[in-house]
C-alpha cells in the first residue's frame, strides 16, 4: 500500500501538506526497499527520519495552533503526545526485529491512525487557521 496525499487529506495549509507528503514519502521508500529485499539498509534512515519528523511537524502544528489561540490545541497537543510515544515503541521494534510483515504491519497501522488523524483534527485545525487570517 503507498501512502499519498489524497484531496482528502489536503489541508490547504501550504506547511502541513509539504510536511505530510515527506513522510509519506519516506514511509513508501521503506516499504519499496523490504518490497526489493533491502528493507534492513533502509531501516535505520527511516526510523530516524520519522522520530524527527514527529519532533518537528507536531511542533510546527503546536505552533500554529497558539499563534491563531486555536480551541482545540489541548485535545491536539495530547494526540501528538500519544502518537509519539507509540511510533517510537513501533520503531524500536522495527530496529530490533527488522522489516519483518509483522513489524511493517505494525507500522502500517501507526500510520493509518496519522492518516485519520490529518482527515479530520489537521484538517478542522488549518479550516480554523484559514477562517482566522492565516496561510
Amino acid at each position: 500500500m503507498r501512502y499519498e496525499v489524497t484531496a482528502d487529506l489536503v489541508t490547504g495549509n501550504t506547511l502541513i501538506d509539504s510536511e505530510h507528503r515527506q513522510l509519506f514519502a519516506a514511509v513508501n521508500d521503506l516499504m519499496d526497499a523490504c518490497s526489493q529485499g533491502h528493507g534492513r539498509e533502509q531501516i535505520q534512515s527511516t526510523v530516524q527520519f520519522l522520530s524527527d519528523y514527529v519532533v518537528k511537524h507536531f511542533g510546527d502544528e503546536e505552533n500554529l495552533q497558539i499563534q491563531h489561540h486555536y480551541p482545540n490545541y489541548p485535545s491536539h497537543k495530547q494526540f501528538h503526545e500519544g502518537y509519539r510515544r507509540q511510533l517510537s515503541e513501533k520503531s524500536q521494534q522495527l530496529l530490533k526485529n527488522g522489516p519483518s510483515i509483522r513489524a511493517l504491519g505494525d507500522l502500517n497501522q501507526v500510520i493509518g491512525v496519522l492518516v485519520s488523524h490529518i482527515r479530520t483534527e489537521d484538517k478542522r485545525l488549518a479550516r480554523y487557521i484559514k477562517e482566522h487570517g492565516g496561510d
